[in-house]
């Protein structure tokens, strides 16, 4: 009898360690799958409590498919954590003063962030304004005040600013929003580097025509220009798909050096033939650029955010320093508002022409391509007149052009009407922009 327990007792281990070795592999073979979502999680809740100082970070950014697994943890000075069940997969974010959070395994030295005035930026300190009835009426329509609770909150509007002929005529806020308030611009942050771009040209240290951007590019991608870069024409492989395992949620958290990722994948199409939007086109190109100026995490302050005064913005960085220039922008309404005055005005500000004469233009020219998935997509704006001759915003006067960002972000420029809206919110589900081009409309007949 000894003998058989004896026995039984063996295969029983051996079930048992088969299990445990399975469950282990298993868990070896989703780990980037959870690091990806674990990531996501460290660096939303950082970012939330500390940049934006809100409280209920599940609530502020798109959702997690893993979230009912995820635990998070973190106390001030210390690393914001997320893990599986609280122990797998564990991501640290870490708060810099001036740089936002940045994922990495520990604390990243970015150095210290340049200090931003707010004496250049008109809009930080402007009183309130007193908007006519018909504004009034097109802005309580972008914040859903005629639909139901739940129809209201899935139009998700948090901020709204209008601009006239330079001054602040209209703007609204959420509960538990103000003006103060950074909100995330995600891609919005490509057309604020074009104007970081536009401002180093101007200065002499990078051309559009500029190529051999990367040591290790021996092959054609030694081709691709920043202008490429900027047009989403580089034919670097790319999947902007945000999904678990797909390149751009690759970049974004699993990746402690965004841009030599990107400069590491391969040309799918000759460089400047076909666009193909990528998120890794435009950090890979604040890669190179942070290199070239060695300004690395303060190249957004340095070029823009500071001249602007935008005194709310924080652009972060990965691990290496190079700022997240697809996605990573937070700023007020106001100051969102600010980047697209700026863009209105054709890059003078203060007094002072910060870019070059007809950057504005070549930007908002959109080049021929032989195939393209953003139809109507300059140099990382969107114009209004498509190049099969209609109107992506047939209401609104031919110049119209915008920036655009996950999930409802957006700033509509006419410069006919010398009118800017900006828009913040958090829109999965519904079309918002109805909604952002009738105060558009309302600010153009006001």
């Amino acid at each position: 009898m000894s003998s058989r327990r004896r026995v039984v007792g063996i295969v029983a281990a051996a079930i048992v360690l088969v299990l445990v070795a399975a469950v282990v592999a298993v868990y070896w073979w989703q780990r980037p799958l959870l690091l990806t979502g674990t990531g996501y999680a460290a660096h939303n809740a950082c970012a939330v409590t500390e940049v934006a100082g809100r409280a209920d970070p599940a609530s502020d950014l798109p959702p997690n498919p893993l979230v009912p697994y995820l635990r998070e943890s973190g106390e001030a000075g210390d690393p914001t954590s997320a893990t599986v069940l609280g122990v797998l997969a564990r991501q640290q974010a870490w708060y810099t003063e001036g740089f936002g959070c940045t994922l990495a395994g520990e604390r990243p030295d970015l150095g210290e962030a340049t200090a931003i005035e707010g004496g250049a930026n008109p809009y930080t300190d402007a009183p309130a304004p007193a908007a006519d009835a018909d504004l009034e009426a097109a802005i309580a329509l972008a914040f859903g005040d005629d639909l139901d609770a739940d129809a209201a909150a899935a139009l998700g509007t948090r901020g709204l600013v209008v601009l006239k002929d330079g001054e602040l005529v209209g703007e609204r806020y959420a509960d538990g929003f103000e003006a103060s308030t950074p909100q995330l611009g995600w891609s919005m942050s490509k057309s604020v580097t074009d104007l970081m771009v536009g401002v180093l040209a101007k200065q002499g240290v990078v051309s559009l025509d500029d190529d051999h951007l990367r040591p290790e590019w021996t092959d054609g991608r030694a081709d691709i220009t920043v202008e490429q870069l900027l047009r989403m024409t580089s034919g670097l492989e790319w999947d902007e798909t945000y999904d678990l395992g797909t390149p751009i949620t690759r970049m974004l958290y699993l990746e402690p050096d965004m841009g030599s990722y990107v400069a590491s994948l391969p040309l799918e199409s000759t460089p400047g033939t076909v666009q193909e939007y990528s998120s890794g086109s435009t950090t890979l190109l604040c890669s190179v650029l942070a290199g070239r100026t060695g300004l690395g995490a303060n190249l957004p302050r340095d070029t823009l955010l500071g001249p602007l005064g935008l005194t709310s913005a924080v652009f972060e960085p990965d691990a290496a320093g190079t700022p997240v220039c697809s996605s990573y922008l937070w700023a007020s309404p106001r100051d969102w508002a600010a980047i697209g005055q700026f863009a209105l005005q054709g890059g003078e500000w203060d007094g002072e022409q910060l870019l070059p004469d007809d950057w504005m233009a070549r930007s908002l020219t959109v080049e021929p391509v032989e195939e393209t998935d953003d139809a109507g997509y300059g140099m990382a704006w969107r114009v209004n007149r498509l190049p099969d001759g209609s109107l992506r915003w047939p209401t609104l006067p031919e110049d119209a052009f915008s920036a655009n960002g996950h999930d409802g972000q957006e700033i509509i420029v006419v410069p006919s009407a010398g009118v800017v809206v900006a828009r913040l919110g958090f829109t999965p589900e519904v079309d918002e922009e109805p909604t952002v081009v009738g105060v558009v409309e309302a600010a153009i007949a006001g």
